[in-house]
């Protein structure tokens, strides 16, 4: 299943870095001037050395998450033939638990399917048309000369968003999901190889960002960082924030 809402409390710790400065002043000699004292550095200190190392994870955190789409062709190995709609049918199908029946958490969702005409392909949010389905983007993340299939679509009721990453997978033509996370969403950027998400915090002021890189030899997106930044604008608690302690500008990439 997707990355979703995972709960995490990193430390990040920091070193202060020394600062020096040169300047010509106009009209002198052309010497240097110092700039003033510079900050002592400061290095690492290594908590409890004697700690055995881990040998294995604690837990399974889904690092490598892939899946292959059953039900869903790649005519000629072009993943812009595919249908996007039916990628997302293809995923409720393949878990039912999240998607069919009164309890199931995103059972609007698929209510809402019948509204994607045309298999979303207009290009339109489906947020202003009642299809969940969000216009898909399409770039080389993989590196393999080829485009990839970005893929986002509404989460409801639960007023979340989907984000999923689809390759095919070599000569074989197979539609393969690559990266799955969900949560309530600031904002989405693809840059390079990587898939970049933002997510409203709990913290004022503070939002968590998120970066998917591709690993070839994983055949994956793998979680490559995972950041809480301050944004500069203090805010009130969101109404659906994140629940990890537990990431924008459209991406430049094509859309369709």
């Amino acid at each position: 299943m997707p990355l979703s809402r995972r709960m995490r409390a990193p430390c990040r710790a920091a070193a202060v870095a020394l600062l020096s400065a040169a300047a010509v002043g106009c009209g002198d000699t052309g010497g240097l001037r110092g700039a003033g004292a510079a900050p002592t550095a400061v290095s690492p200190a290594r908590l409890w050395p004697e700690l055995p190392p881990a040998s294995s994870p604690a837990f399974d955190l889904g690092e490598v998450d892939t899946e292959v789409v059953e039900g869903v062709a790649v005519p000629g190995g072009d993943i812009r033939a595919v249908d996007p709609a039916a990628v997302v049918r293809a995923e409720i199908t393949a878990h039912p638990e999240e998607y069919r029946g009164d309890r199931a958490p995103y059972r609007e969702t698929v209510r809402r399917m019948g509204d994607c005409a045309g298999g979303g392909e207009d290009g339109r949010d489906g947020a202003t048309t009642g299809c969940p389905l969000l216009a898909p983007y399409y770039r080389d993340l993989t590196g393999d000369g080829r485009d990839d299939l970005t893929l986002g679509f509404r989460l409801l009721p639960e007023d979340l968003t989907a984000v999923r990453v689809y390759t095919v997978d070599g000569d074989r033509h197979r539609l393969t999901r690559v990266m799955a996370y969900d949560d309530a969403l600031s904002g989405v950027e693809l840059a390079g190889r990587s898939v970049i998400v933002r997510s409203p915090s709990e913290v004022a002021g503070y939002e968590y960002r998120l970066q998917w890189t591709w690993d070839p030899d994983q055949r994956a997106m793998l979680l490559t960082h995972d950041e809480m930044l301050r944004t500069g604008h203090p805010r009130s608690t969101p109404s659906t924030p994140s629940t990890r302690p537990a990431p924008s500008a459209t991406s430049s990439a094509d859309a369709r």
